[in-house]
């Protein structure tokens, strides 16, 4: 696990941050969304689009979050359950590409994309924003509604109504909204996929045995990095691990384009010993045993985990949801040296085969992408971080049919998807992988208008889309980019009329909702 103790640099960045601040402003908005996912630029484009005054702020320097961020290869089980203006970012690239739309794109047209919508229905947008989640400082709550939310930058914005669109749901907690981390056990929602999952740990698993110990057969020697001892839990029990992140690489193999993976500065070869003894036990011995290829227009990729041993930094991540800004970063730069470490290896180490050396070295870096942070991913690929606890959670019943969400605010197409949590050593002294879960087989599926408001009792004039309310599993389905936008809009939708009915986001009237989402051509069932 990360220690949060904070390293220099970390201190530095979190100075740089912050440090280019204006002089302290304070404005009024109808709307205000904070973060700049996908979800957050639908959202306050379908605001300005209603006619409601509306500001976009957050972090990032980019929008767009992980659909700019290197997810190119679109993850949606059926199209048709997508509409609204997530179709239409969808039709928006395809014209790009000279295509009635497209879900397989470049990183840098996304983004274009993202900037386009904004030029084409204008309305402010606050980058390198970060609330102040100092308890008692960030937020102004009044009767239960945000009145105003505060950043780091001393600049203070007051609404009417509120949208978390952050991957992390930093505004849902500093209002007080209940929220989950890590996996519930399967008893509290009847599921059978949640907390521990052993029974299905064939995906991505090692195929043969794999010493984990520092000296092969020593257990006194000490284990290997990214490797615990503890066992992996019981079957269903629920725990607070977290599904592994990564980056989402845009890759090439055109020389004309291709920079050559770099070789972090604080490398360390003993982080991928446990590689190497996974490809002398006879594993894969070309690339797309250990990351994916997946072609994007113009000869690149977006280039995903895969393998027992991959890009997915397994079990580095458990405090990242609770952890303050440096924390973050600091988890932020370790997946980084990680992954950039990870294919560096791949690709030089002597003691891996000649022929898996020669095949990564086709690879590279775009060069045309990311041009400003040294054509790495500048999002970091948080696959899961709090999950609200609302008027509604979805669980895995929904997902598969077997329990209907009324209320309808979008569609879930996707199937049940968690990447690995954790790795450990098994009962016969060997490294294994646990919490990868591949469930498919299902209908789209309707997501519930109380999985996005809180419970009444905790906030009355916020919404969430993205960190929405929902078991670890059916989050695994739910998490998809189009998915998001979808809620986005649809949050942003459910704002307004609060707005116009003068009542709390809960007491929306439903039908009303409704017709006005199907008019914007959202897919509610």
């Amino acid at each position: 696990m990360i220690r949060t103790l904070l390293s220099v640099a970390v201190v530095v960045f979190l100075l740089s941050s912050t440090a280019v601040w204006s002089s302290e402003t304070v404005k009024d908005y109808d709307i205000v969304v904070y973060g700049q996912t996908s979800a957050g630029v639908m959202a306050a484009v379908q605001a300005k689009r209603m006619g409601l005054s509306v500001l976009l702020v957050g972090p990032d320097k980019h929008l767009g979050g992980l659909s700019s961020g290197g997810l190119g290869a679109t993850d949606i089980g059926n199209k048709q359950a997508i509409g609204g203006l997530a179709r239409e970012f969808y039709q928006r690239v395809g014209k790009h590409y000279g295509e009635d739309e497209a879900w397989m794109f470049e990183p840098h047209v996304a983004e274009k994309t993202f900037e386009e919508f904004i030029a084409d229905n204008p309305f402010e947008v606050q980058r390198d924003e970060w609330l102040d989640r100092t308890p008692g400082t960030g937020l102004t709550i009044k009767d239960g509604r945000i009145m105003s939310i505060k950043m780091l930058s001393g600049n203070t914005y007051h609404a009417k109504m509120f949208v978390d669109a952050t991957y992390e749901g930093d505004l849902l907690a500093a209002a007080g909204v209940t929220y989950a981390t890590g996996r519930e056990p399967n008893i509290q929602y009847g599921e059978t996929l949640n907390g521990v999952e052993i029974a299905q740990d064939r995906f991505h698993q090692f195929e043969a045995p794999v010493d984990p110990y520092l000296k092969p057969g020593d257990p006194s020697s000490g284990i290997l990095p990214g490797v615990h001892e503890g066992g992996p839990g019981t079957q269903g029990e629920g725990d607070h691990r977290i599904q592994a992140y990564c980056f989402r690489m845009c890759l090439t193999d055109a020389p004309a384009n291709r920079v050559p993976f770099p070789k972090p500065a604080d490398y360390d070869p003993l982080r991928y010993e446990l590689l190497l003894r996974t490809i002398q036990a006879g594993a894969n011995k070309h690339p797309r045993g250990y990351f994916t290829t997946t072609r994007m227009p113009n000869g690149k990729t977006d280039s995903n985990n895969c393998g027992p041993f991959s890009t997915d930094n397994i079990g580095m991540n458990y405090e990242f949801p609770e952890g303050d800004y440096a924390t973050r970063q600091e988890i932020f730069e370790d997946h980084k040296t990680y992954q950039q470490g990870f294919m560096w290896f791949l690709a030089n180490d002597p003691r891996v085969p000649e022929s898996l050396r020669q095949s990564t070295t086709q690879w590279g870096l775009a060069r045309d992408e990311f041009v400003d942070n040294g054509h790495w991913p500048h999002q970091l690929y948080v696959r899961e971080s709090r999950r609200m606890v609302g008027l509604y959670v979805m669980t895995q019943a929904n997902c598969q049919g077997k329990t209907i969400a009324k209320e309808s605010v979008g569609m879930g197409a996707y199937g049940m998807d968690s990447h690995h949590v954790q790795r450990y050593v098994d009962a016969n002294g060997h490294a294994r992988n646990e919490g990868d879960v591949e469930v498919r087989g299902f209908e789209p599926y309707t997501i519930a208008f109380g999985s996005i408001v809180p419970k009444k009792d905790e906030c009355t004039n916020l919404i969430i889309p993205v960190c929405l309310s929902a078991s670890h599993i059916a989050y695994g389905s739910i998490r998809m980019e189009p998915v998001f936008m979808v809620l986005g809009q649809s949050a942003a939708t459910t704002a307004a009329h609060a707005i116009n009915e003068n009542t709390a986001v809960q007491d929306v009237d439903y039908a009303k909702l409704r017709t006005r989402l199907l008019e914007d051509k959202q897919v509610l069932e």
